[in-house]
């Protein structure tokens, strides 16, 4: 779903739905879009028993209007000045934000390092997994890894297995190289993956975090 727009890399969207009855639901979404788009583009990841996502993804058309406050945030974003090399790690949807960081990198001149670690459970619930494909193969400013938690694609080297902090800092950026690093994903990812960055010597002030409801976690 695109909507007209400008934003800084990283940020959300809060999107109001009203019912005829009068009863309003309002989600945050994160931008998926780079900061300098015409377009804010959001992912939406449908949840049965929602009260928004269904309608989002099956009923909403083109020339529908919605409320929308923002985009919201400033800490959680990554800006083409920086000069550090980025490390972002993502839970699932979590990856959302951090395609926004990759995309307006990609646009822009910086040519500071990016690499991504994805923990998701299985190659079928990756999110833009084309683009990713495309961009690890051919950008130079871009490497991905991958952890798989519940199965792996044919011919993977290794088996599924959660994510250990051993394996998280053995696929990162290290801490020498002083990194600015972003997190996304459901509660106990992300302050699980943070915890281990601390006591693995990251400053806890480079370590930039955002979090959604949920209870999943290291699986």
């Amino acid at each position: 779903m695109r909507v007209s727009g400008g934003h800084l890399a990283g940020q959300h969207i809060d999107i109001r739905l009203t019912a005829e009855d009068g009863y309003t639901a309002i989600r945050s979404y994160s931008v998926a879009s780079a900061g300098e788009d015409q377009h804010l583009e959001i992912t939406v990841d449908e949840l049965p028993d929602g009260e928004v996502s269904p309608y989002l993804v099956r009923d909403l058309a083109v020339g529908d209007r919605l409320e929308v406050r923002g985009p919201v945030g400033g800490w959680f974003v990554w800006r083409p000045t920086s000069v550090n090399p980025v490390q972002l790690i993502g839970g699932g949807s979590g990856v959302v934000p951090l395609m926004s960081m990759i995309r307006a990198h990609e646009a822009s001149s910086n040519e500071s390092p990016f690499r991504l670690l994805y923990s998701l459970k299985s190659p079928d619930t990756a999110l833009y997994r084309d683009e990713l494909r495309r961009l690890d193969r051919e950008s130079a400013k871009l490497t991905v890894d991958y952890v798989y938690t519940r199965s792996t694609p044919e011919g993977w080297p290794s088996k599924p297995s959660r994510l250990t902090r051993d394996t998280l800092l053995a696929r990162i950026v290290p801490v020498g190289e002083n990194p600015a690093v972003f997190v996304c994903g459901q509660t106990v990812f992300v302050e699980t993956v943070a915890d281990w960055l601390v006591t693995g010597g990251y400053p806890a002030g480079s370590i930039r975090t955002e979090r959604f409801g949920g209870t999943g976690g290291i699986q």
